[in-house]
């Protein structure tokens, strides 16, 4: 058994495309903060159900920022799970209703991840609204494909930013510096002026600094196939031109994968099934509730219920159950006292 369960491990570490160390890091991590809950159940099935989660792409859930965004899968499970968890917001609404600011995707994205950066979520919204109010609304759809962009190729999207001022200040294209994948990361760059969206760069030129970018970059790129494409269109092209076209280009969206096609995107029948399970269940346990409450509250002696312990969960809800029964706990012994 113990033999399979590494060999299942080491399976799902090639299917997380790479980045080993990563995860191998953060499991031992996790494996020493929390080894006495741990020890109860087993190491190798610690590892079992952590490397059960990078699959599925449960991992990222209520993680701090710096993991979600450690790796192309982390970033492409997060997506999906936003997608997943909210794409009601524009199912039950229609085309032109329940739209929401950037402020209030930015909560959304908060209950997934609460240090997400705001920044991020106004960098989506500018590919959405382009000269528009920050504060204008947009629909889920808009928002999400725009947000799918920046934040997962996020680091090209910056030095995309750079080349563009280098070719707006009229810059040799054999003379622009392409960012590096160490000097890109952390530098802040400020928006291009797209005052005038007749202007732009010249496509050819641009597509020209784009493909030596993605040969030495180190960060997830675009396809250059589906990149020369949408330029060899137009003649000339706007930073948030550009942008707004990678959010719209379905083949991009493909070869990411995070996503469905936009015409899918609010149908998850596994995800629905799921839920109408859930409320029917809900839904059957308050009626029978309610019937047998009134039916034998005279009959039935009054009695504290036992307390049923709940199933194993993961270590990141593992302990904030623990401290919140700990408070509850205090509460109900200072209303005793």
């Amino acid at each position: 058994p113990l033999y399979s369960n590494f060999c299942l491990l080491f399976s799902i570490l090639f299917a997380a495309q790479r980045h080993v160390l990563t995860y191998m890091e953060d499991a031992v991590s996790q494996l020493l903060e929390n080894r006495e809950d741990i020890s109860q159940y087993g190491i190798a099935r610690f590892f079992t159900e952590y490397f059960n989660s990078v699959r599925q792409g449960t991992h990222i859930l209520f993680r701090e920022f710096s993991f979600v965004q450690a790796t192309p899968h982390n970033r492409a499970s997060f997506l999906r799970t936003f997608w997943r968890c909210f794409r009601t917001v524009g199912k039950n609404g229609g085309k032109y209703s329940n739209l929401l600011t950037a402020q209030e995707y930015h909560c959304l994205l908060q209950l997934l991840c609460p240090d997400f950066p705001m920044e991020l979520t106004q960098k989506a919204a500018r590919i959405v609204l382009m000269d528009d109010a920050m504060d204008c609304l947009m629909s889920f759809s808009d928002f999400l494909f725009a947000f799918q962009i920046q934040f997962y190729y996020s680091e090209f999207l910056e030095s995309v930013a750079a080349i563009y001022q280098d070719l707006l200040a009229g810059k040799n294209p054999n003379t622009v510096i392409v960012p590096t994948s160490s000097s890109g990361q952390h530098r802040q760059h400020q928006p291009p002026n797209d005052c005038n969206p007749l202007e732009g760069v010249e496509a050819s030129l641009f597509y020209q600094c784009l493909e030596s970018l993605c040969d030495r970059s180190k960060y997830s790129c675009p396809p250059s196939a589906l990149v020369k494409e949408m330029l060899s269109s137009v003649q000339r092209m706007t930073f948030y031109g550009f942008l707004m076209a990678l959010a719209k280009d379905q083949g991009i969206n493909r070869a990411l994968g995070a996503l469905p096609d936009k015409g899918d995107l609010f149908l998850d029948p596994a995800m629905d099934q799921e839920l109408e399970k859930l409320v029917a269940q809900v839904s059957g346990l308050s009626v029978s509730g309610s019937a047998s409450s009134n039916a034998d509250t005279v009959n039935m002696p009054i009695r504290n219920s036992p307390r049923i312990n709940s199933p194993w969960k993961p270590l990141h809800h593992r302990r904030k159950m623990d401290a919140e029964s700990e408070g509850s706990n205090e509460e109900t012994d200072s209303s005793e006292n």
